[in-house]
């Protein structure tokens, strides 16, 4: 029998600092995230960062959680109560750090007499701390707890073409009617040195716009390339004028080299030189969390009015809009189909 896992990033249980506390401890102790030996990382996390940024982040939650709880959990349910509409096998939802977690969310399919399992991690970009975190957790989880299951996994989907449709469709509406100068494409930043050891080759990643634009195995697992992909191919679908648009990276942690151009940074710049109209979207999320309404919706929007701009329209992500529900539909119905006529075969 066959099932879908749909996996997101997740969430504190509230906004209490204790919650917050639990969460970060979690997610920056994967070693994918904060990719340091242990000691060093438990130096960092437990004995720093634990002791300082609860209390902040909670406060930063506070301003963005809803009636229902987390906006990120809440349409991520969303999104699944939708799929199940669209598609005849089970679908279960798991957060990589928090509850649900990928264990229940792989109990509940396997109560179900799941033992085919498609992965559908909620990332249209692979990066260490998202994608290979997720496949990495799911290969352990399976090992130990279903070896009888087959779990495959859907790549990411930065390039799809009907992905590519969905989100410039989504971006078209808001921006239809709306007067602004410019568009900011603010994907979630990373360490350089994530995308050094993402690099298969080992020698194409330098970082810059050359090795991006030139063709290699490399890209498969470059995080930066897929960004300004994604950015590049939604610009040709909307027509977009060069000057009109642009690329940056958001939520750095720690003193070392993050992807840039930082997108506080940006948004600092373009107020100082004059502008008074701008939009962000935010693609590299497909649900609204933490990073887009808390620190783009109103940190980006107090940032840009200090430096003089006057209106920044931020475009939603894609949460459980019609059209991406039935686009992840689709994919998971062709799935099902495929391993039926697999079956069917043997």
């Amino acid at each position: 029998m066959k099932g879908v896992l749909l996996v997101n990033l997740g969430s504190p249980e509230s906004t209490d600092p204790k919650d917050v506390k639990k969460y970060l401890d979690q997610f920056l102790m994967d070693e994918r995230v904060i990719d340091v030996p242990w000691l060093l990382r438990a130096f960092i996390v437990k004995g720093i960062v634990l002791n300082t940024r609860p209390k902040k982040s909670a406060a930063a939650y506070q301003k963005i959680w809803w009636e229902e709880g987390s906006p990120l959990i809440v349409l991520s349910e969303r999104l699944q109560e939708q799929i199940d509409k669209f598609t005849e096998v089970p679908i279960s939802l798991a957060m990589r750090y928090g509850k649900p977690s990928m264990e229940q969310g792989l109990k509940e399919l396997h109560a179900k007499g799941v033992d085919e399992v498609l992965l559908l991690p909620l990332y249209p970009q692979f990066a260490m701390a998202t994608t290979e975190t997720i496949v990495v957790l799911a290969e352990e989880l399976q090992k130990e707890h279903f070896p009888g299951m087959k779990i495959t996994t859907v790549p990411p989907f930065y390039n799809r073409p009907d992905y590519i449709e969905v989100l410039s469709r989504s971006i078209a509406e808001k921006l239809e009617n709306l007067d602004y100068e410019h568009l900011l494409f603010s994907y979630h930043g990373v360490p350089e040195r994530h995308i050094k050891k993402s690099d298969i080759t080992k020698s194409h990643c330098q970082i810059n716009d050359t090795c991006c634009k030139t063709a290699s195995p490399a890209h498969q697992f470059c995080y930066r390339h897929q960004c300004y992909e994604t950015t590049r191919l939604v610009a040709e679908k909307l027509e977009l004028n060069p000057d009109a648009y642009s690329t940056s990276f958001q939520s750095r942690l720690g003193f070392d080299p993050w992807l840039q151009p930082y997108t506080d940074r940006t948004i600092e710049k373009f107020g100082l030189n004059g502008m008074k109209k701008m939009a962000i979207v935010t693609p590299a999320f497909v649900s609204d969390c933490l990073e887009t309404l808390e620190e783009i919706a109103m940190e980006g929007e107090e940032i840009f009015h200090e430096n003089g701009g006057k209106e920044l329209t931020v475009i939603p992500c894609l949460n459980d809009r019609d059209d991406w529900v039935k686009t992840l539909s689709s994919w998971i119905n062709a799935w099902v189909e495929v391993k039926q006529e697999e079956s069917v075969g043997a």
